[in-house]
């Protein structure tokens, strides 16, 4: 029966190799949630971004991805690739799962002085670490059934071979023990595995990512605990000329508004020990529709984040059929100081400016009475970039609607010192009974001026508020497109400067 079930399975890898995902039409109700500005696959499942590399002017997105249906099953490596980190070619599955197991997530270097001996006819190599994940094991009882692999490309990206030593760093009896996100550490002249095993972090190094030793753990009594830590990643800023390490890590369940989240810790990194200023928690999204985001390597000083837009509560039970799920818009993280501390804030990154087809802006708007997008923009059309900036913090709500009255509201409480985006009417939400609820995020600062950007796609919304001090990531379903923005106030508050922006499609 194992030899059955072994050659059953081999023999579904080989129907998954012939297929690229990029070929079958989707259903009409599915296109109308499909994102307009956003990553999605043509078809079947995604979920967590993995092997961000930015090489020789390309931008490579790897993902997990599940070629033989739209829930989550085993794992792949799908891939795309884009010059400007907004419009993006699906590309061929890159890695396939092999008898060591299926291919879980983890993150790809740029191997530039050839560590690893991988490269050829001076060619250096790019090179994927991945968990692998054994099905067999699982079932088994095992413990020790996620372990870490290699796999490497001397032609750009295009092709992969697998190491024939995998794996590399084999599971020592831990069950949660995966997601490995690697980068070259120059002073100490090693590359730096970030790992997440269990509730904490281990950090390894290796000399030639093929050799890896344990250097240090953190994490035990750090940060949120209310699930396993997942997708961690390790890598440095720039504030005031100081390099300033940042460690995130997602968490599942235990976000603050339930389910999946991303946290994060500033602190001081010797190629060893992760040494944080502090020990509190920090969430680098407070909605629930951000997870597990990583950075992609090779970039510089510029550190670009992107995120899976989904919740492990729902993401297999979203209403869409023959694909699911999408990735947030890439933003740029940097830190910022509020009082005496250092905060991560992030912001769409500036290439999405050349998907603008048409913007206006409006002055001194006075929300005694509601105030309609459309009257001043000549027509709302969705995707859109809304941007409010107001002097005086005061209550307002910006509606999202249709004409069923089906509505997401997103806005500010000022007796809560909250904002807020509300789902509990958006549209279909009886899939699952956390979706249709209101979500609160706090104000992280002290001052009277304000300012709001809503990137605003087909069924999803991202707030940055207070230069992307508070973010907030959200996914909706409504039964008809929504059509309409209304913006109101209960306190007469007044907007300085609003500007509407329209999207071009990154598909058309």
């Amino acid at each position: 029966m194992r030899k059955l079930l072994f050659l059953s399975y081999f023999l579904k890898l080989l129907i998954y190799s012939q297929h690229s995902y990029g070929q079958v039409a989707t259903s009409g109700n599915d296109e109308r949630y499909r994102p307009k500005v956003h990553f999605s696959p043509k078809e079947k499942w995604i979920n967590d971004p993995n092997g961000m590399v930015y090489h020789k002017g390309i931008y490579h997105l790897f993902f997990q991805y599940h070629p033989g249906s739209s829930v989550w099953g085993p794992m792949h490596w799908g891939h795309a690739t884009s010059k400007d980190l907004i419009h993006w070619q699906r590309e061929s599955i890159k890695i396939f799962p092999d008898s060591l197991g299926t291919i879980f997530s983890g993150s790809a270097v740029f191997d530039k002085n050839n560590t690893s001996g991988f490269g050829k006819d001076k060619e250096a190599p790019l090179v994927a670490i991945f968990t692998q994940h054994s099905e067999a094991g699982e079932r088994a009882g095992r413990n020790d059934y996620q372990n870490q692999s290699l796999a490497y490309s001397i032609d750009d990206g295009n092709t992969w071979v697998k190491y024939a030593g995998n794996p590399v760093l084999k599971n020592p009896g831990i069950r949660d023990f995966r997601d490995p996100k690697v980068m070259w550490h120059e002073p100490t002249k090693k590359w730096i595995m970030t790992l997440a095993v269990l509730d904490r972090i281990h950090f390894y190094s290796s000399p030639d990512l093929k050799t890896w030793n344990k250097e240090s753990e953190f994490g035990e009594s750090a940060g949120a605990h209310g699930g396993v830590w997942e997708c961690p990643d390790l890598f440095s800023l720039v504030y005031n000329g100081k390099k300033i390490w940042v460690l995130i890590v997602n968490l599942n369940p235990g976000g603050p508004n339930k389910g999946s989240s991303t946290q994060y810790f500033l602190g001081d990194f010797n190629g060893k020990v992760f040494s944080p200023y502090n020990t509190k928690t920090k969430w680098l999204d407070f909605g629930p529709d951000d997870y597990a985001g990583v950075t992609w390597s090779n970039t510089g000083e510029r550190k670009i984040f992107l995120g899976w837009m989904s919740n492990w509560m729902y993401a297999n039970v979203v209403p869409t059929e023959t694909w699911r799920n999408a990735m947030t818009i890439p933003r740029e993280l940097k830190i910022r100081k509020v009082g005496n501390e250092m905060l991560v804030a992030s912001s769409i990154v500036n290439e999405l400016e050349a998907s603008i087809s048409r913007s206006v802006i409006a002055v001194n708007i006075d929300l005694s009475k509601p105030f309609e997008v459309a009257a001043k923009a000549g027509g709302t059309k969705f995707p859109c970039l809304l941007k409010l900036s107001s002097d005086i913090q005061k209550d307002f709500s910006i509606i999202i609607s249709n004409d069923l009255n089906e509505k997401i509201m997103i806005g500010f409480d000022k007796v809560r010192n909250q904002y807020f985006i509300d789902r509990t009417n958006s549209g279909k939400t009886g899939f699952h009974e956390q979706f249709g609820v209101k979500h609160i995020a706090p104000r992280l600062i002290n001052t009277s001026k304000m300012n709001v950007s809503l990137l605003i796609d087909v069924s999803s919304v991202e707030l940055f508020a207070d230069n992307g001090l508070t973010v907030m990531t959200e996914i909706f379903f409504p039964s008809k497109s929504y059509t309409k923005i209304q913006i109101e106030s209960t306190d007469g508050a007044v907007i300085r400067k609003l500007e509407y922006a329209s999207l071009e499609s990154i598909w058309e």
